[in-house]
């Protein structure tokens, strides 16, 4: 008997101050058997640091054609990629191709290992925003997963501030990306 997708319910507030984007968003997201808590949250970090109406989670690990979180335009063109892990440079690379931006939020105790071994390919993608998270958020984030989650999430100045349940966690994004996307544009 094949194990069916946990199903999370997400609360969420953003007030993002960079961007000048403030929502609201009732997020309902599936985290595949073979996902653990972890990788799950940083989904949901990404979609906190690019919060928008029509960013949305794809079919991720389910379909290998497709990136964790995406904004397509009406035509179907996708605007913006997000990746979560380390995927490999060939991955990175089409993604580019395909889309306006591609992000990748890099996470785990060889994430920086992985960053440095790939850093010339890397640069070379030039609409790439690299984010490598540290272990110490993530692992913290994996332990406050729940099937029903508020959170609020504040943006300013590079520095994000995630609330849940009166507990904050604190991401200072200068210190965390190594590949800036050059020219970025205010919509994300």
């Amino acid at each position: 008997m094949a194990l069916s997708a946990s199903i999370f319910k997400i609360a969420l507030q953003v007030s993002d101050l960079d961007r000048q984007h403030y929502g609201s968003y009732s997020l309902t997201v599936a985290r595949h058997p073979s996902e653990t808590d972890e990788r799950m949250m940083v989904r949901l970090l990404a979609f906190m640091q690019y919060a928008d109406e029509r960013l949305v989670f794809s079919k991720g690990l389910s379909e290998t054609d497709e990136p964790d979180l995406w904004i397509r335009s009406f035509s179907g063109h996708p605007e913006l990629w997000i990746e979560v892990g380390m995927p490999t440079v060939k991955r990175i690379v089409s993604g580019g191709r395909k889309a306006d931006k591609i992000a990748v939020f890099a996470y785990g105790r060889s994430a920086e290992q992985w960053w440095k071994k790939n850093r010339d390919d890397l640069e070379k993608v030039r609409n790439l925003e690299l984010v490598v998270l540290p272990v110490s958020l993530t692992e913290a984030l994996a332990k406050r997963a729940e099937r029903s989650m508020q959170w609020q999430c504040l943006v300013q100045d590079r520095q994000m501030n995630l609330i849940n349940d009166g507990e904050t966690f604190e991401l200072d994004l200068e210190n965390c990306v190594r590949l800036p996307l050059s020219g970025r544009n205010p919509l994300f």
